[in-house]
């Protein structure tokens, strides 16, 4: 499988048998301890130099990055082994006990860690009690380990802590969200495993006991009508897979995964007149925050950064045909590495398949009887991450007329609060009785390493304005286009206009297209809102890049992330507000565009037990790249499984055929 493929190209994913190797080296030279643990494992991954001169024949060392943590002392290392020469190239402490602070991400082992500590904790105990909960409760209740945030304190100074929260449940497999235990608040340090701060709020709300299950025992009657839906490709998918390598309707790209960030797509281009022409070198979403808007003892702190904190990657889910993913499936399975630096499969943690995607592109012309139609058909490469109660799923699509798109799924389970008897939630919706949902935001953010025809590439800002009245505009009906170079980092922070219809524009200023213009992709920006947090609140001090929908940054190779390297328990001024404060000039350059979206989520009573998906995303579209709809070309088809039930009885859909003349 995709896992054992043995490297064959510099940007392939660390195999099972490099990993093992690269732990190894890391562990004898540097005499590691058994308390050591690796919460990120990854490529280091070669620049757009490095790849020229590996074209041109040089051959390139094969790096693996490894984040190691003593759970024992707290102490944090980061290294490069050079895998093909067997030796650690470099081994450096992070001075994470200095402000502005950080720490690597939370382990799936420090979560199990978190209930026993919790739990042997007689003022928790004491806490508990005081909502009724009795001691053949305790051991069912659920504890939720929960990214801190940071505030100031001197128990998160350069402290690796998490804080938990509890739900009652009467079964092992209750909905515990339904019975929050609210008012207690435990701060876990996760390297003296002791609770260091605890919340008992003196207002005393009872726990919710109403059950809302989600398992199927709890709807024994289903739906019965509900006809099969089948999508058949009797001659096989039209994408063509080798190795990390995929190839379809003229795209091609390699398929990259890390820890953090999980899905990454490489190397993204499209051929046009039998050359390949670069668009994207590097694309992926860095991270994503989930500020709460609730004052209270149990969430205002609650902001978890889902990416940096935990890793999207690490939490992929392994998915199944017919339910993640419908049709035909090609399945990748990711080497990986656990909390011990063992390699482990993902199985099945990357989907790709093709979707009918309605018209393409369509005209009648009634004068010569010429009816043309041709379907959209677009590629789809996902993976899903379950983070504690929500589960996301980032979708990128590739369309036959040269358009991607990324769009983000959001389900799972709301955060709840319970609410007293006979009163409203002031901080969100209420969504069952006792039990609210916080108001909340979701921000993601995209970084896109563009190469649009190699070289390179400048940004331009755009809007649509009226032009005033005069003899250019006699009758009022004239509008202009704007247009604004981006020169320097600071220029790029920017909003979205809806109203002027503010865009961005990537283009390479060193080629010319078929119009004597650069050639170009168009950032086209999905309604979206911003972190509603106070500006100098520690929740936007630490996710800045949620205050703004573009930055553009010169590529340097240290800055891959949204939020900076390690916003967990960091005190906030990473990521891009201080990546573009260096102000370094961005035009005609190597550009790394970065782009922040979201949703603004106010709970309501249909958002539970698990909430149906919102969708946020963006698309790029080319805009002067080719020098015709490329999807001109594609052959008329009729889909032999289409039946009309009126006209079409025999159901083979031979009668007629409205896809050409």
């Amino acid at each position: 499988m995709d896992a054992t493929v043995i490297t064959s190209h510099p940007l392939d994913p660390l195999s099972l048998s490099e990993i093992a190797a690269a732990v190894a080296l890391l562990q004898e030279e540097r005499a590691l301890a058994a308390t050591c643990r690796f919460p990120i494992i990854r490529l280091e991954e070669p620049t757009k130099t490095d790849l020229a001169a590996f074209r041109d024949g040089t051959p390139l060392p094969r790096l693996a990055f490894l984040l190691v943590l003593d759970v024992a002392t707290g102490e944090t290392s980061e290294a490069i082994v050079d895998i093909k020469s067997g030796k650690v190239a470099s081994f450096d402490r992070l001075p994470l006990d200095q402000a502005p602070y950080g720490q690597p991400p939370v382990m799936l082992e420090e979560f199990m860690r978190v209930e026993e500590t919790v739990k042997s904790d007689p003022r928790w105990i004491a806490a508990v009690k005081k909502r009724g909960i009795t001691d053949a409760d305790i051991p069912l209740i659920q504890i939720d380990p929960f990214s801190s945030g940071y505030f100031g304190r001197d128990f998160e100074k350069g402290r690796r802590i998490v804080r938990a929260v509890s739900y009652w449940r009467e079964d092992l497999r209750d909905n515990g969200y339904a019975h929050p235990i609210e008012g207690v608040v435990a701060v876990v340090d996760l390297i003296a495993n002791t609770v260091v701060d605890l919340v008992d709020d003196e207002k005393v709300i009872p726990v919710p006991k109403k059950k809302r299950n989600y398992g199927r025992e709890a709807f024994p009657e289903t739906r019965k009508d509900v006809k099969p839906l089948h999508v058949v490709q009797p001659d096989g998918p039209s994408f063509t897979v080798d190795g990390w390598k995929v190839e379809w309707q003229n795209w091609s790209f390699r398929v990259g995964f890390t820890p953090r960030e999980g899905l990454v797509l490489h190397e993204l281009g499209i051929k046009d007149q039998g050359k390949v022409r670069p668009v994207i070198f590097r694309a992926s979403v860095t991270e994503m925050v989930v500020p709460y808007a609730d004052p209270t003892a149990n969430h205002y702190w609650k902001s978890a950064f889902d990416a940096g904190e935990y890793g999207l990657g690490r939490l992929a889910n392994s998915l199944e045909l017919g339910c993640d993913c419908l049709g035909h499936i090609h399945y990748f399975d990711v080497p990986s590495a656990d909390d011990l630096g063992q390699p482990v499969v993902m199985k099945n943690a990357i989907c790709m398949h093709e979707e009918d995607y309605g018209i393409l592109w369509k005209h009648y012309e009634f004068r010569n009887d010429i009816f043309e139609v041709r379907r959209s058909r677009r590629l789809v490469i996902s993976f899903f991450a379950t983070v504690g109660n929500y589960d996301y799923g980032f979708y990128w699509y590739l369309y036959q007329d040269g358009t991607i798109q990324l769009e983000a799924k959001l389900t799972g389970i709301i955060q709840t609060a319970a609410v007293a008897p006979g009163e409203t939630y002031r901080w969100g919706g209420m969504v069952d009785d006792n039990l609210g949902g916080p108001t909340h935001q979701h921000f993601f953010n995209a970084r896109l390493h563009m190469d649009v025809d190699g070289g390179g590439n400048t940004v331009s800002e755009h809007e649509f304005v009226p032009r005033p009245w005069g003899e250019d505009n006699p009758y009022g009906n004239v509008f202009d286009t704007t247009a604004r170079v981006l020169k320097r980092e600071l220029d790029s922070p920017a909003i979205a206009k809806g109203e002027t219809g503010r865009y961005w524009k990537v283009s390479n200023p060193n080629a010319t297209n078929s119009v004597g213009k650069a050639p170009g992709y168009k950032v086209v920006v999905m309604p979206s809102p911003l972190m509603l947090a106070q500006p100098d609140s520690t929740v936007s001090q630490r996710g800045g890049f949620a205050r703004k929908h573009i930055w553009v940054t010169a590529f340097d190779p240290a800055e891959k992330y949204a939020s900076g390297d390690y916003p967990n328990v960091h005190a906030g001024g990473d990521g891009l507000p201080k990546y573009v404060s260096q102000n370094r000039p961005i035009e005609n350059a190597d550009v790394v565009l970065w782009h922040s979206f979201g949703h603004t989520h106010v709970c309501k009573p249909e958002d539970f037990p698990i909430m149906p998906v919102e969708y946020a995303g963006f698309t790029l579209k080319p805009n002067g790249f080719f020098s015709s709809n490329v999807a001109m070309n594609l052959p008329p088809e009729k889909n032999a499984h289409s039946r009309d039930n009126r006209d079409d009885p025999s159901g083979d859909g031979s009668s007629k055929s409205c896809c050409h003349s």
